[in-house]
């Protein structure tokens, strides 16, 4: 029972961030149970809002995959947000003006990004490594930093005055990633993003490299005593997580819009946290996390537009797992009270 404490924690913590948020609808429905049952069953109603909670957990999974990454090996980064803008915007400069054929446009456009990406983020990595510099800072830094330069990009090098909106010029049809399912907007960048996931699994667990980042994330100051150089894996881990968030931002942009159109942070580099918590920073879950997240998302949009209750309680049930899977005290009597069990036992 205590091998599998997190996974019951994290299960129990969204239990009762649900049901929070059933007393709420409760409340405020005229029609409570008609309203529940559209959160819980709305996504599921046809093979478009399937491919609506698909669509959304393909970014998710890439930050939230990026993150797991990150907290793993100790480092509190937030940077995917900035990092997910910055590489959509790259991805978007090549699809404009750059012509190739289908297989290799996406493609080029995508490691662009994801290059972009990889590059940026080694520099909190750097800063972190060679003058342990607080993470968390530098990296809410750069997210400012790039959204003000992005932004100002798109204003003055990429706009399209003849669009009436601030969006970009069209993207090149052979840059589009293709649609892998009719009558959804799934497309082919969720055989990238599972690729990556299985990749990252196999790196974390069965590499030598995976050893030390985890080593170093356990106990960066037993990590160097065993000889591990803890600076080149800091340096190392914000290379990968960058190239992933990159990756997704790239994935994003191609697959879903025509132009580019963020005229500030998407928020999936911070929903990536979230993934990476609910995911208990393992790859293979990160998949679960974020269908998961997709799903309720996507119930509380139909919720809104068929009942009386607003979108926004998906924040207070986002919150509430938050607090609960963040609370170290939370479950820790049930937990003592097992391991004194299992000492019984055992004499």
């Amino acid at each position: 029972m205590l091998k599998y404490f997190d996974a019951i924690r994290t299960l129990i913590s969204v239990a009762i961030a649900l049901v929070i948020a059933f007393i709420i609808i409760a409340f405020v429905s005229e029609d409570p149970l008609g309203t529940i049952s559209v959160f819980l069953l709305g996504p599921l109603s046809s093979v478009a809002q399937i491919g609506n909670v698909v669509e959304m957990a393909i970014p998710l999974m890439f930050t939230g995959l990026s993150v797991v990454l990150l907290f793993r090996s100790g480092m509190f980064n937030l940077g995917a947000e900035g990092l997910f803008y910055i590489s959509g915007l790259v991805a978007a400069v090549v699809a404009i003006y750059c012509s190739m054929n289908a297989f290799f446009h996406p493609l080029i456009a995508i490691l662009a990004g994801a290059a972009v990406g990889a590059l940026l983020s080694a520099i909190p990595g750097i800063m972190k490594a060679k003058w342990n510099a607080d993470v968390l800072v530098t990296s809410l830094m750069f997210n400012s930093i790039l959204a003000g330069f992005g932004l100002y990009f798109l204003n003055y090098r990429l706009r399209d005055v003849e669009a009436f909106a601030n969006v970009s010029f069209k993207f090149e049809e052979t840059a589009r990633l293709s649609t892998i399912i009719p009558g959804t907007r799934i497309h082919s960048g969720l055989f990238l993003v599972l690729i990556c996931i299985l990749a990252t699994h196999y790196f974390m667990y069965h590499t030598k490299w995976g050893y030390e980042l985890r080593m170093t994330g356990s106990n960066r100051a037993f990590a160097e005593f065993s000889g591990i150089k803890t600076g080149r894996v800091i340096i190392m881990v914000h290379l990968i997580a960058g190239f992933l968030a990159g990756m997704g931002g790239s994935v994003e942009v191609l697959g879903m819009y025509s132009r580019f159109q963020w005229t500030d942070l998407p928020g999936y580099g911070l929903d990536g946290a979230l993934v990476a918590l609910l995911a208990k920073n393992n790859p293979l879950s990160v998949i679960g996390a974020a269908l998961f997240l997709g799903y309720i998302r996507i119930g509380a949009d139909q919720m809104s537009i068929l009942s009386d209750v607003p979108a926004e309680l998906v924040s207070i049930i986002q919150a509430v797992i938050i607090l609960l899977i963040s609370a170290e005290q939370f479950l820790k009597m049930w937990k003592n009270r097992k391991l004194l069990k299992e000492a019984e036992k055992l004499g």
